[in-house]
């Protein structure tokens, strides 16, 4: 089983860091389903996550992936850090949400709120 965290840390910049564990007993495989593993989003605290009505920014928007599906497999205490920045945000109350961008309906992903 893959958990998640997420850590925000806001200066000029806000920083994300999406940390991937398989804190199982067996090996994990997953697929992704382009050249971008990790996705990271930010959302209006007044609006509810995952609503794009409140989806203030994207990391995938206005980027282009290469669209090859790749595999990885996570060895039972194996982490995965991904990492992303988002440059010159508006002062506001956000939520972030990290996922990763996998194949099929499988879902890891966590998200915390944070301020600028």
């Amino acid at each position: 089983m893959l958990a998640a965290s997420l850590i925000v840390t806001v200066g000029d910049d806000v920083a994300f860091e999406l940390t991937v564990t398989n804190d199982g007993p067996d090996p994990v495989a997953v697929t992704f389903r382009d050249g971008i593993r990790a996705e990271f989003a930010v959302y209006d605290a007044d609006g509810e996550a995952d609503t794009a009505d409140s989806e203030v920014w994207r990391y995938s928007d206005g980027r282009m992936a290469t669209q090859a599906i790749s595999t990885a497999e996570f060895a039972p205490g194996e982490s995965a850090t991904f990492s992303e920045t988002w440059a010159d945000p508006p002062p506001g109350e956000y939520t972030a949400v990290g996922e990763l961008r996998l194949a099929g309906d499988d879902e890891v992903r966590a998200e915390t709120p944070f301020s600028v």
